[in-house]
């Protein structure tokens, strides 16, 4: 027991550690491979991120009541996470998180102030579970592209694009959503404009300044 508490102990300083020489700003984006399953898998399976690395989640770096720590849509709705427990929810092989780290290339940094300010407020909304845009909810990469919009000369900082739930090459959708759309009761929106962590990852906007975890290829 004393020897699992020890290296439990090892692996949160070595987080800690980690983030002190990261030295997160306001206004980064943390892209997540939540490895949640069939659905991350349908997520990862269309849409590849920074350089071919899969990331099924994604959320912003805001400084909230004092503390350092991301605004995400998850889980019931949009809340505060601290960075460690964002960190947390997923590793490597050797035990590093899968999370990389942007930052808003330099045109854009003015846009940053107001767009933590708004994922601030943005916390208690509900999450939007059925992916769909303007229904008073929001997913996580909805609501990046939400902080952002109309800040970068009158223009949505990140774009849209028609989303998909077939699997890659087929007609088919993927098993995964049917039984997710079918619980809800709702219609696969395919074809729907929509958002994902791996287009915001690549998008050219953004610098990525820091990768955590290792990715298999």
């Amino acid at each position: 027991m004393l020897r699992k508490t020890f290296i439990a102990f090892l692996f949160f300083c070595s987080i800690a550690l980690t983030l002190q020489a990261q030295e997160f700003k306001a206004g980064d984006i943390v892209f997540q491979d939540l490895q949640c399953g069939p659905l991350c898998n349908a997520i990862n399976a269309v849409t590849k991120g920074y350089q071919g690395k899969d990331f099924s989640h994604v959320a912003i770096v805001v400084n909230y009541q004092n503390q350092l720590g991301v605004i995400e849509a998850i889980g019931s709705k949009v809340q505060f996470t601290s960075l460690n427990i964002f960190l947390g929810r997923s590793f490597d092989a050797t035990g590093k998180p899968l999370v990389i780290a942007g930052r808003l290339k330099k045109k854009y940094t003015k846009s940053i102030a107001k767009a933590c300010a708004l994922a601030i407020a943005s916390i208690g909304i509900p999450y939007d579970d059925r992916f769909l845009p303007n229904n008073d909810s929001l997913y996580c990469s909805e609501l990046i592209y939400a902080i952002y919009l109309n800040q970068a000369n009158a223009k949505p900082l990140f774009k849209l694009a028609p989303m998909t739930y077939k699997q890659p090459g087929s007609e088919a959708f993927f098993p995964a959503w049917i039984d997710y759309y079918a619980q809800l009761h709702s219609a696969i929106p395919e074809g729907k404009m929509g958002l994902n962590p791996g287009l915001i990852s690549r998008s050219s906007k953004i610098k990525i300044i820091y990768q955590y975890g290792t990715w298999l290829q």
